[in-house]
């Protein structure tokens, strides 16, 4: 049975428990991360990455705008590996009855600083040649987003971590948190146990499971998606913008210089175990992707079908995430991102360590993403919302 004591245990590191173990060791913290598989091999390896400013909530478009710098600076600023970022840019289309939000929105993203504007139906044709625009109002548009890559983005942070005298062990099954008293005291593992009086649940959709061995019953259901890649058409040029489309229910960008990445924004899965099998992705769910990408891209009908896969995330009930200090004194949450979690971590993982250390997160505002909100009714809704994003 094996025995470690550290100054705070991160579980999980996928990108924000990777996030977190950067920001916590660059202040000098005695930080070990467990990890039941290989860094960033869960959630974070299917995410489609995209890197993008634009939400309806305020406090989430500021996390991402905190952390775009970490990927548009990624040598600078992490040091270690490479993001793979890829300036494409980024357009949010929605039906026309959400234009007056949509404006709303832009808006508040440029008080902010991010750059971000609205821009008509023939403006989006010129960025996206060939897109259906004729049911397009109004849409927002982000000149320096873009995508990366998830699984190497969570690496380089985990190796930049290490370097800063981060500890990480990897094949490690966190089966409880431990207390002695109202006070954290470590973690069991299928290894034994590991002593520390502050302990980070960053398990991704396996957090409740682990947040009920301190008594925490948290509002998280697992959430399954399916990621298509599709070939793009000969002649295309790849060079186009992530579109996000809330209104034909769909979102795809360029993968590489010769594939679409495509997935849809309903039909998910919620609910079950985190270790069941991933299902077959099924013809149904092919057609009703192609249907409605071809409905926005007309000149991807026909496009074959090179490869798809299916993901999960933790989903909480206004698909926002959960930051907080609950439970025994010492016990973190940094869970139920909701599919939305991988452009924000850096900020998160600035903000939760600046929690943890200090006390308070003075980088970012996260105390609306207390856990308490389920309980209190006070659900994190923009003050000019969209529909839910998956459905």
């Amino acid at each position: 049975m094996s025995s470690r004591r550290a100054e705070i245990i991160v579980v999980g590191a996928g990108i924000q428990g990777a996030a977190l173990a950067f920001h916590l060791a660059g202040r000098g913290a005695d930080v070990l991360v467990l990890e039941r598989q290989t860094t960033g091999s869960g959630s974070t390896r299917r995410a489609s990455g995209f890197v993008r400013m634009h939400y309806d909530l305020e406090s989430e478009a500021r996390l991402a705008w905190t952390a775009f710098p970490y990927f548009e600076h990624w040598a600078d600023m992490v040091g270690c590996g490479d993001c793979g970022f890829v300036n494409t840019g980024f357009v949010q289309l929605v039906p026309p009855a959400y234009a007056p939000a949509l404006r709303a929105n832009v808006a508040m993203q440029q008080a902010l600083g991010i750059e971000t504007h609205a821009v008509k139906a023939a403006e989006v044709a010129e960025l996206v040649p060939g897109i259906t625009s004729d049911d397009i109002d109004v849409a927002a548009y982000e000149p320096r987003s873009g995508y990366a890559d998830p699984a190497a983005s969570a690496s380089g942070l985990m190796e930049a971590a290490l370097c800063r005298g981060a500890h990480l062990e990897l094949g490690r099954t966190v089966l409880a948190v431990t207390s002695a008293g109202d006070r954290v005291s470590g973690v069991d593992t299928d290894a034994g146990h590991y002593e520390a009086p502050v302990v980070v649940n960053a398990a991704g959709p396996w957090a409740a499971q682990l947040a009920s061995t301190v008594g925490l019953d948290i509002p998280l259901r697992v959430w399954r998606h399916d990621t298509f890649y599709l070939d793009l058409p000969q002649g295309r040029d790849p060079r186009f913008p992530i579109v996000l489309d809330h209104a034909r229910q769909v979102y795809f960008r360029p993968e590489g210089s010769d594939q679409v990445l495509s997935g849809t924004e309903t039909a998910n899965e919620l609910g079950g175990s985190p270790d069941r099998p991933y299902a077959p992705i099924g013809p149904d769910a092919v057609s009703r992707l192609r249907e409605r990408l071809v409905s926005r891209l007309p000149w991807m009908a026909g496009s074959p079908l090179r490869s798809a896969h299916g993901g999960q995330d933790g989903m909480t009930p206004d698909q926002r995430a959960i930051i907080d200090h609950v439970g025994p004194d010492g016990h973190y949450l940094l869970c139920g991102f909701s599919g939305s979690g991988f452009k924000t971590a850096p900020a998160t993982g600035l903000a939760m360590a600046g929690l943890i250390l200090d006390g308070t997160a003075s980088s970012v505002d996260i105390s609306s993403y207390r856990l308490d909100r389920f309980e209190r009714g006070q659900l994190l809704i923009g003050q000019h919302a969209y529909p839910d994003l998956w459905q």
